[in-house]
């Protein structure tokens, strides 16, 4: 359990991050804090002591305590080298690891220090990392957002960095609720071609499985609907299998079920992306499903995972490494003063033929 003078210090931290207390703003007085926190005045004295000598706070005898910002030159210190922080939803899992590599590169080119967190796709993480970003200073910020098809309770802290005229850009997905500059693959075409791959070779009962709390989910769905649309195939809801980050942990054994129950109907599945591509080949291991005879699968991200498989899986191209080098470029050019830059851009993927499809014979 944490001491109360430290619950007292976090909480008026996140209150000056996430602009609920400004810059030269009043905060609440030693009595309403002990009122609120139910300390000693004690407690109270020493929280923000210890705020004051972080830069957060500064006291005027007989007047109060004040909102500092000299917070940000204390974490940043004196140096002239620029620094960048980037916030993603995991570091050394599936393609993360080569869009880092991308933003690196570029930084380094021009010199720019990196700062790096990673949420795991948790919003109270995503919190932390933002908290830290603006602790440090950071000049710029490239982020990719967690859980992006949910409401997302850590708005205030991007508003905190426009205020702060702070240039951030997000990648893979991005905030519905904000105005932001993106980077994203065109995951409604990505999923579009999958499928319509499939319907290519003859197939007509195809499934999907897919990842409902990221945005990048929401839109490869759409591809999948819009592909059976313009075929004047029928949507199937018990042939589409969701899932999310929580529940990601037992999609195994939910895939599993998945083929077990569709194992006469479904000759074809899109999947989410490769990983997901690769589970649904173990599972048909498991269960004897022939692959491609019996069901044909396609991948999408073109990932490692793919490229180092026993099989060799159909895919889709994604950017990675380029998306990673142009994030990072479009920071260090905004930083630069730059005023002609996208304020979006989307890659187009490309199929990537594998041997997991198959040609339907004709009846």
């Amino acid at each position: 359990m944490k001491p109360k003078y430290q619950v007292i210090i976090e909480d008026i931290k996140s209150n000056i991050l996430s602009g609920i207390y400004g810059v030269g703003e009043q905060i609440p007085t030693e009595s309403a804090l002990q009122d609120k926190y139910q300390v000693s005045r004690q407690t109270v004295r020493k929280a923000i002591l210890e705020l004051s000598n972080e830069g957060f706070l500064r006291s005027e005898k007989g007047s109060g305590t004040y909102v500092s910002g000299q917070y940000r030159s204390k974490s940043a210190g004196n140096s002239n080298k620029k620094t960048i922080g980037v916030i993603t939803t995991y570091i050394s899992d599936y393609i993360f690891p080569s869009i880092i590599r991308g933003i690196e590169g570029r930084l380094n080119e021009d010199n720019y220090s990196l700062l790096l967190a990673s949420t795991n796709n948790d919003v109270a993480q995503e919190k932390k990392a933002l908290e830290m970003m603006l602790s440090y200073g950071v000049d710029g910020l490239i982020i990719e957002p967690t859980k992006s098809n949910l409401y997302n309770p850590n708005i205030a802290y991007y508003l905190s960095f426009k205020e702060q005229d702070v240039p951030f850009i997000m990648i893979n997905a991005y905030y519905e609720e904000l105005e932001v500059p993106f980077f994203c693959l065109d995951d409604v075409q990505s999923s579009y071609l999958a499928t319509k791959e499939l319907i290519s070779k003859g197939h007509t009962q195809i499934g999907i499985i897919s990842k409902m709390d990221d945005l990048q989910g929401k839109y490869r769905m759409k591809g999948y609907i819009k592909a059976l649309g313009e075929a004047k195939l029928r949507f199937h809801p018990e042939q589409v299998l969701s899932y999310d980050t929580e529940t990601k942990p037992d999609l195994s054994a939910a895939l599993k079920k998945f083929l077990n129950e569709n194992r006469d109907d479904l000759t074809a599945i899109v999947c989410y992306n490769d990983e997901v591509g690769l589970e649904v080949v173990n599972g048909c291991r498991q269960l004897g499903i022939l692959i491609p005879d019996e069901l044909s699968i396609i991948g999408q991200d073109n990932s490692y995972i793919a490229k180092n498989a026993n099989i060799k899986l159909t895919t889709l191209t994604h950017p990675q490494e380029q998306m990673g080098r142009d994030a990072a470029d479009w920071i260090i050019k905004k930083l630069q003063g730059r005023k002609d830059l996208p304020n979006n851009t989307y890659y187009q993927p490309v199929l990537i033929e594998g041997e997991t499809v198959k040609e339907m014979e004709v009846q």
